[in-house]
């Protein structure tokens, strides 16, 4: 009797672990079954949640989420890939976004063209057999480069080509070309998707850059140099920028104008030495004189005893040689010639 008690008690708790399926609540929840949503409203339990607020809390989760599987379980259901998925209805909560719900991505060119001529796009074999190479070779990635340096180890040179020309920086050069025609494609394709303008420093292609805007570019990649394109050499019949400094042209150069010049060296130098040996001072005359007053100005301040003496001696002087006579022999009338007399006996 006391093992079948124990068996019994066992799986009485194993039982108490799984809870069923069946919750009751006294106000039904919302549910939103699209959005995977549900909201209860029901008040909750202050004395549980101040005794035991985690298991409450722990309790009460457990219950919403078996009343949102039970209404996915009510869905209509199918077997894909040997799963049951159960298609979700429309959501009918509205939830606040940032930004706007983002639009059906714009085609590119190439895929309008093969939407209009009817092409199909191909998935391409990650390797295919080179009978060349006699092995399999990477279609494109890792390894792609070395699989064609394996084969092609030697280039025939064409008969009108210059037989001194490497052609197999030639091979380079025209892959890099391609590179760089496919950037541009992208480019133009991105620029076409946002309806935005062309950078009028850039050139994506002939169709989207004005005459204008390839003579700014022009322009901008000549006064990139050090020289700011002092001797950057000019293409046939082309025109100067009007109007455009080097600094409207290259935002935030606060270079200037460069030193160097088409003289040479030598000239240069000596042109430098004459301007500095024939170089004369410029003397201000007026300046020359004030400062030479303002010297016998502050003398005169510094040593006033020495200037009255001066002036008394020479007052002097003046009385007794400047006394002009007040008539008689020594005078003589305005406009009539002195005559030299004879003296008398």
């Amino acid at each position: 009797m006391d093992i079948v008690k124990e068996v019994l008690e066992k799986q009485q708790r194993e039982l108490e672990k799984y809870k069923p399926i069946t919750v009751e609540k006294h106000l039904d929840c919302e549910l939103d079954v699209g959005m995977m949503l549900i909201s209860d409203i029901n008040d909750l339990d202050e004395n549980e949640m101040k005794e035991n607020r985690e298991s409450y809390l722990q309790s009460l989760t457990r219950d919403n989420t078996q009343l949102l599987i039970n209404s996915i379980w009510e869905l209509p259901t199918e077997r894909v890939d040997e799963c049951i998925v159960a298609k979700l209805p429309t959501p009918t909560t509205i939830l606040p976004r940032l930004r706007k719900v983002p639009g059906p991505k714009p085609m590119t060119k190439w895929e309008k063209f093969a939407k209009e001529k009817g092409i199909s796009k191909k998935n391409k074999e990650k390797k295919v057999y080179d009978q060349t190479l006699d092995k399999w070779v990477p279609t494109y990635g890792y390894r792609r480069a070395d699989a064609e340096k394996q084969k092609d180890w030697v280039l025939e040179v064409p008969q009108n080509a210059d037989p001194m020309e490497d052609m197999f920086q030639k091979k380079i050069d025209l892959r890099n070309e391609k590179v760089a025609k496919n950037e541009i494609q992208r480019m133009r394709n991105i620029v076409r998707a946002r309806k935005e303008e062309v950078p009028r420093s850039g050139y994506l292609g002939a169709e989207a850059a004005t005459s204008n805007q390839l003579l700014t570019a022009v322009t901008v990649a000549k006064s990139s140099t050090a020289s700011i394109g002092k001797f950057q050499s000019k293409l046939p019949k082309e025109k100067e920028a009007r109007g455009i400094g080097v600094k409207e042209l290259i935002p935030g150069s606060k270079r200037k104008a460069s030193h160097i010049t088409d003289t040479p060296e030598k000239e240069a130098n000596l042109d430098l030495i004459k301007s500095v040996l024939n170089k004369k001072p410029k003397i201000d005359i007026e300046k020359a004189i004030s400062l030479q007053k303002q010297d016998d100005r502050l003398e005169r301040e510094a040593n006033p005893d020495q200037g009255k003496s001066k002036g008394k001696k020479g007052g002097k002087k003046a009385k007794g040689k400047g006394k002009k006579p007040k008539g008689g022999k020594g005078q003589r009338a305005p406009g009539k010639k002195a005559a030299i007399g004879r003296k008398r006996r």
